[in-house]
């Protein structure tokens, strides 16, 4: 069973940074493969819908970042160590959010998707809270 565990959410003046960490496990008892798995971090924050913050497809080349973050945030994966990480800069309180980190099958060149019914595995949550 796939299983991805966050952590490194924190609360944060405005102007700060933090690094989002996901590990995933089970991967390899699966019928899927790393090499063949997009990685997502998406948010919520309290009374919004689910949204889809950065993606990053296999082989780690091909990344999609919402406009919100794109410049601010960083997305990267180290499928040695079964991990992904979102580096967030410059953070201003409209980051305050649960952060969740998503896995769906991919093949490297597919299209990227902001869409949560696609993602079969997720973490649990990850608290950001950004003050002014």
């Amino acid at each position: 069973q796939v299983r991805l565990v966050e952590s490194g959410g924190a609360s944060v003046a405005a102007g700060g940074s933090l690094r989002l960490f996901c590990t995933v496990s089970g991967i390899l008892v699966s019928s899927v493969h790393p090499d063949y798995m997009a990685m997502a971090w998406f948010r919520q924050a309290s009374g919004k819908e689910r949204e889809g913050v950065s993606i990053i497809n296999p082989g780690g080349n091909s990344i999609y970042y919402s406009d919100s973050v794109k410049g601010r945030f960083t997305i990267s994966r180290d499928d040695a160590k079964m991990t992904f990480y979102l580096q967030m800069h410059n953070l201003k309180p409209d980051d305050t959010a649960t952060y969740y980190c998503a896995a769906r099958p991919a093949y490297p060149g597919a299209a990227f998707s902001t869409r949560v019914g696609e993602y079969p595995y997720w973490g649990q949550g990850s608290q950001v809270t950004v003050s002014s």
